[in-house]
């Protein structure tokens, strides 16, 4: 079973003999997680223990301050559960797991570490935020070919750019290359695609096919590296959000291959694939048949359902994310397919990371077309009977309809009205300002289809995303303008970054590789970005949001929070138009002055105002 070497090698040099015993065997090929903490706030540690016949052993555990609970036999006789209780004072140091197998004793040792920070410093991500969302295998490529060690894969696939369906490369080392890029835009956060091994026929690239839950993909890095990418983007001041799976791993898992019980996976014989409807979920009228297709159904042929239902496997995953955010010091998790996975196992485990981790982050990849299926997801909804403890919700309004709401001219019922519209359903969310907003992403066409003659329209969208309610999530690239559809392949909506990678004839990371209309894009959406960061951010993050319903093609909304306030004007349509101020007077008052952050000038507010086609003010009172 294809597994850790360097585990091997301690687990040989940790073994014990007994006087008369025979000698100690070199059974366990695997331990996870790899280690633990000492004054954690769940005080129970599962340890999945993999090797041949290992279900066989009988353990024991003589530490102080650590109990041996209970441990597990599962059908597979291939894996052991040990689950042991660690009292509050119990000192950091190395535990033996002695056990007996077939008349003969040995052990392993085991890492129980001190943490270093107290749970309230993992404080998450907000509105006062902007993620910046990037796939590793597209960005940029940092390490040699030849320091990559694929030995342990059992599908070492080299990149193939000219493939937009296969690997092409990039990893952690690129990212942190361009690390200065990244927070020269201005923006707060990296959302990084999974970077989980993807030990995948054909490469999985885009890292949603996990073969191991504790191993960074050597592709990508190692470990270390990851976690030395986290620290770097934290000198910065700049966060990292992890990508994690639990609906479902990659086919080739060892899990697979030996499942621990009968019940790990949903549908074993690959015979039940999802419907991808999550309106079952909260169908009152729903069949036990359409319900268990799309929750219990594959999601790919090379992606198996997990099953959450089981509570050894829920314990396991819950461990992961708690291991990976005390280990690397992520800042927040993105879960992938929320709503495919059973609801009460999922709300389990956010309550878990946040009893942990109170001021932690987490969002949910709510796929739906209308808001009331992503308030039905969010913590504490009157929609939901559960509660799911899901702090934040991903709106996919833009990705479904709302490209057309700037592009169309504005009329009462289009155009920038389906703005007012969108927002005035906001009632249904628990907490508007944990919805994750965005125009695109790594999984919808991009927010330009083609590349645009001017940027007018573009520019709308951009302020919108960044000065109204909610989380703003940016798509690399969406700054030089990148463009395309998924028609075809998904590769094309995930292009490399131009300069990413050696021998690029463009390195669109500087300004001098960049087009003049790509450098009028990235100008604009760093300035907004470095004055969303440095001026207005705790505005954005708690001020709320009063709205005008647009009248004659103007749009005009309101952020306030004590005594400062940003107001927004957009010009919907494509003329010049001349229009009477009276009934936004509540939050511009005749003769008052403001700044304009976009023409950088003073603006008086009068009782008639001319407005350029498709002009945006960003006005502040300060």
């Amino acid at each position: 079973m294809k597994r850790l070497k360097a585990l091997a090698v301690g687990l040989v040099a940790g073994a014990f003999s007994i006087c008369g015993a025979k000698s100690a065997p070199n059974v366990i090929s695997n331990i996870e997680p790899p280690y633990w903490w000492t004054g954690m706030a769940n005080d129970t540690l599962q340890i999945m223990l993999t090797g041949d016949n290992i279900a066989r052993a009988d353990f024991s555990v003589d530490y102080s301050g650590v109990k041996l609970l209970e441990q597990l036999s599962l059908d597979s006789p291939n894996y052991k559960l040990l689950y042991l209780t660690i009292s509050p004072d119990t000192r950091a140091g190395n535990m033996q797991l002695r056990y007996t197998l077939d008349g003969r004793k040995a052990a392993v040792p085991y890492e129980l570490k001190k943490r270093d920070r107290a749970a309230s410093e993992y404080r998450g991500f907000d509105a006062g935020d902007v993620l910046y969302l990037l796939m590793p295998d597209r960005f940029a490529k940092g390490m040699d070919d030849k320091d990559i060690d694929m030995a342990d894969l059992e599908y070492p696939v080299a990149a193939e750019r000219h493939n937009p369906n296969s690997r092409h490369g990039g990893d952690m080392r690129g990212i942190r290359n361009h690390l200065d890029y990244i927070d020269s835009l201005g923006v707060t956060a990296i959302w990084l695609c999974p970077v989980l091994e993807n030990d995948m026929p054909g490469g999985s690239y885009h890292g949603y096919a996990t073969t191991d839950y504790y191993k960074i993909d050597p592709r990508f890095g190692s470990n270390s590296e990851y976690s030395q990418l986290v620290s770097d983007a934290h000198a910065r001041g700049l966060k990292v959000v992890m990508d994690m799976i639990f609906n479902h791993s990659g086919s080739n898992h060892p899990w697979m291959k030996d499942a621990p019980s009968h019940d790990w996976f949903n549908h074993p014989a690959q015979d039940v694939m999802t419907n991808y409807r999550l309106t079952t979920v909260h169908d009152p009228y729903v069949s036990e048949y359409d319900l268990d297709h799309t929750v219990n159904g594959w999601f790919v042929p090379s992606m198996p359902d997990l099953n959450q239902c089981n509570p050894h496997l829920m314990k396991y995953l819950t461990q992961n994310s708690i291991w990976w955010i005390e280990s690397a010091k992520i800042d927040g998790i993105r879960m992938d397919t929320y709503p495919y996975a059973d609801m009460r196992a999922m709300a389990g485990w956010a309550a878990d990371v946040l009893r942990e981790y109170p001021v932690f982050n987490i969002v949910g990849e709510c796929w739906y077309g209308k808001e009331s299926g992503g308030a039905f997801w969010q913590a504490g909804s009157k929609l939901n009977p559960v509660d799911t403890h899901l702090p934040s919700v991903m709106d996919f309004y833009f990705v479904q309809d709302g490209r057309k709401a700037f592009y169309e001219d504005t009329d009462p019922w289009h155009g920038l009205n389906d703005l007012y519209d969108h927002l005035s359903q906001d009632f249904m969310y628990p907490d508007p300002q944990h919805i994750l907003t965005f125009l695109d992403n790594h999984d919808s066409d991009r927010f330009l289809l083609e590349e645009p003659e001017n940027l007018d329209n573009w520019k709308q969208a951009i302020a919108f995303l960044l000065t109204s309610r909610g989380i703003p999530q940016i798509y690399y690239g969406t700054e030089l303008l990148m463009h395309g559809s998924k028609e075809g392949s998904d590769g094309y909506v995930r292009l490399d970054f131009p300069g990413g990678f050696p021998g690029d004839k463009v390195d669109a990371f500087k300004a001098e590789g960049r087009t003049p209309l790509q450098n009028e894009a990235w100008n604009y959406m760093s300035k907004l970005l470095q004055w969303r960061r440095n001026e207005a951010r705790d505005i954005m993050a708690r001020g709320s949001l009063k709205h005008f319903m647009p009248q004659n093609g103007l749009y005009v909304y309101q952020r306030k929070l004590g005594d400062k306030a940003v107001t927004v004007i957009l010009n919907g349509r494509d003329s010049e138009q001349t229009l009477t101020m009276e009934r936004t007077v509540e939050a511009l008052p005749y003769g008052s002055r403001v700044y304009d952050i976009i023409s950088e000038k003073p603006v008086t507010i009068e009782e008639t105002m001319t407005f350029a086609p498709r002009q945006i003010m960003i006005l502040q009172n300060w």
